[in-house]
């Protein structure tokens, strides 16, 4: 969720880029410089691209030559994944459903489409959690 978050706000608090040949041995990556429960992101891999927390155990083995971030993600963001998490966990149903409205025998349900709950037909995609969330991730926002 943090890669997904970081992707929407364009900012990956990036503190420092170290690039490279860097190898993948058994599903993980030996960075001197990273402390356990820091995000970091790769780029430049075939297999590996995207955001993972220090020390991860789960990548593909591989040689690359690229680019290692050294993230340096705010507490209050974190805290925020884990709270948008819950609300995606919460709403999976709904954010999977295909219908924006729907009515029978006496039953009608209109799906959700933006931050404030109100609804409309804009799109059934517009029930997300960035739409959800936004107002409270733009202050983290970098213009692109």
């Amino acid at each position: 969720m943090i890669g997904q978050i970081c992707a929407f706000i364009h900012n990956y608090f990036v503190y420092g880029r170290y690039s490279g040949v860097f190898t993948i041995e058994n599903g993980s990556i030996e960075l001197s410089f990273m402390v356990p429960g820091q995000y970091f992101r790769i780029c430049g891999s075939r297999l590996n691209d995207g955001v993972y927390q220090y020390p991860a155990t789960q990548l593909a083995d591989e040689t690359f030559d690229g680019v290692i971030w050294e993230m340096r993600v705010p507490k209050d963001v974190i805290e925020l994944a884990a709270e948008i998490e819950e609300w995606c966990a919460a709403n999976a149903q709904a954010l999977n459903s295909p219908y924006q409205s729907e009515s029978f025998g006496g039953y009608s349900y209109t799906k959700a489409s933006s931050a404030g709950g109100s609804s409309g037909a804009v799109g059934a995609d517009t029930y997300t959690w960035k739409n959800q969330f936004a107002h409270r991730l733009n202050q983290y926002r970098k213009l692109a």
